[in-house]
């Protein structure tokens, strides 16, 4: 069963304590799909501009990631350069240029559309609205977001949010959304606004699942050294969907197996900068870790 990521295919630009990376590949449909394809065939979706380098384009196909939902428009592909403090959890974003993002529509192609496992990445909710309403058979969808677009664009992601099943936001995010500032209280209003579960990352302290009926709460793998935390939320929901299209198994238990799957993925992203990690890393490997 293959999973469908929409999202940012980008340039990201990092300085970190341990050092700095310019222009590597980055995006949230890279690190998920990158992530997912350990486990299952993924689809994607996204825009590149002509500078986008064949050699990331060759990548993608080595990891048997389908790209003719990538398109290439005249223009200069997404650019983020951020800088991370010596508390590695806080970032400053230094720029931002949209490039031919600001202009993007995705289209899905038609055998894309039969999609059952589904990530929309963190883009714009009106986006997130258009390609939900190209789908027609969906089983799983998982959504992103970040403060921006909960401060700027709350009442379109309440609309994606009555047609998810599952919301992926970091703690601060969730605070935001629901304007509680205890994580429980948060959830529970989350829930409220139409997922059936909320997964709140917490960077070094893990991720808790909440649903009506159950909390379930994983810790991150413990690392002596994170050199690149960008990407890491993206990669542990390829790994968490990778893992569900290959199992089928969307029971409470087969969540939380996923979820673990989820956390072992973003933990070897963060071991290197950008994508470097999920590009030398085995399977077996992850099994081991798992």
């Amino acid at each position: 069963m293959s999973v469908l990521v929409v999202g940012t295919v980008a340039f990201d630009s990092i300085e970190t304590p341990f050092g700095s990376a310019e222009r590597i590949l980055g995006g949230s449909a890279s690190y998920f799909a990158l992530g997912a394809s350990f486990f299952a065939p993924v689809r994607i979706v996204g825009v590149i501009g002509e500078d986008f380098p064949q050699d990331y384009i060759d990548l993608f196909n080595q990891r048997n990631i389908d790209i003719e939902g990538i398109q290439r428009e005249k223009g200069d592909t997404f650019h983020w350069r951020g800088r991370y403090h010596e508390d590695i959890n806080l970032r400053d974003t230094i720029e931002l240029h949209l490039n031919v993002l600001a202009g993007f529509e995705p289209k899905l192609p038609e055998r894309y559309r039969d999609a059952e496992y589904v990530f929309l990445g963190n883009i714009d909710p009106l986006m997130q609205m258009k390609v939900l309403d190209q789908l027609r058979r969906m089983k799983l969808v998982v959504c992103d977001t970040m403060d921006h677009w909960i401060r700027e664009s709350q009442a379109e992601l309440k609309k994606v949010l009555r047609r998810i099943e599952i919301l992926v936001v970091n703690d601060s995010e969730a605070r935001l959304l629901s304007g509680y500032d205890n994580i429980v209280k948060a959830a529970r209003a989350i829930l409220k606004m139409g997922p059936k579960m909320v997964l709140i990352k917490r960077g070094e302290y893990g991720v808790l699942q909440f649903s009506d009926s159950s909390v379930f709460a994983t810790p991150a793998y413990p690392l002596e050294e994170v050199f690149d935390p960008t990407g890491a939320g993206d990669s542990f929901a390829g790994g968490l969907m990778g893992h569900l299209a290959r199992s089928g198994d969307s029971s409470q238990g087969g969540l939380r197996r996923a979820i673990v799957y989820g956390s072992v993925v973003a933990s070897f992203t963060v071991e290197d900068f950008g994508v470097k990690r999920l590009t030398d890393v085995s399977l077996g490997e992850i099994e081991e870790r798992y």
